[in-house]
Order: C-alpha cells, then structure tokens, then sequence
C-alpha cells in the first residue's frame, strides 16, 4: 500500500496543483493522530510541534485530502467539522453521544448496501456514505 504522502503527491499531480511541504507536513500530523480532529485542533498541534504552517494551508488543503480519499468529514461538534483520516482504514459509521460527546464507530454493511440501493433508485452513482446516529451513551441516559 502507497504512503499517505505518495497518494496526495499522485493526486495534486495528475490535478496540476502544486504540492508544498506545508502540505505534505499537515498530511503527517493528521495521519500521526487516530483521533478525529478540526482545524483548530490541528492547527494548535502544528504550532506546538514549532511548525510555520497558518490556518490557510490547513483550510485549503483539507478539502483536496477529502477529494484525494485520504480524509472526511466526520461530524459537526460546537459549529465545527471534525475529521478523520480513512485511508487504510475501513469505512465506518459513528454513534456520538449528546450529552459527554462520547463516540463509537461501528461498520455496518448493510448501510453500504441500503446506500447502493437508494442510489441505484434514484439513479444515482453511489460513491460513499457517511452515517451518524446520536443519541445517549449508557452512562449518560441512566442521568437522563
């Protein structure tokens, strides 16, 4: 399997962008992390981390990570998308908690199989989905 950064550098190739190591850096912290992030978020590590890289990069590469296949989004949390790296990684669904912001992921098949479904109804090209159920964590109803 090709490197993350092999990938991106493939894509902005055959798209006739320019690939630049700020780039190829916020590539690293996003795939260096498992857990799902947002700008902020991500933008505070690279500055920890003593990276030059400004919000802009970030908000400018995300959207070609997402077109690319290496990321999506994930969830709305606080009036901001949060994210998540797929690539190598099987396409999974999420159940987040109200109240704590707890998240599960789960894979369900047979989501994929009703989204295929509902596409060829509609006639539509069906080429992923995204699926978040949300409710109450076990510990937070028993509060309810």
């Amino acid at each position: 399997m090709k490197s993350e950064i092999a990938v991106f550098r493939e894509f902005v190739r055959r798209k006739g962008l320019r690939n630049t190591p700020e780039r190829e850096q916020v590539i690293r912290m996003i795939f260096a992390t498992h857990e799902h992030f947002d700008v902020d978020g991500l933008y505070s590590l690279l500055r920890r981390r003593k990276e030059k890289i400004s919000r802009a990069t970030i908000y400018r590469t995300i959207p070609l990570l997402i077109e690319s296949g290496l990321l999506q989004e994930a969830y709305v949390e606080n009036g901001h998308m949060h994210y998540e790296h797929i690539y190598g990684h099987e396409r999974h669904c999420h159940l987040r908690c109200l109240a704590c912001g707890g998240l599960v992921e789960f894979a369900e098949q047979s989501m994929a199989e009703r989204a295929r479904s509902v596409g060829e109804r509609y006639e539509f090209v069906v080429t992923g989905h995204r699926v978040e159920v949300y409710g109450y964590c076990p510990k937070c109803k028993a509060h309810r």
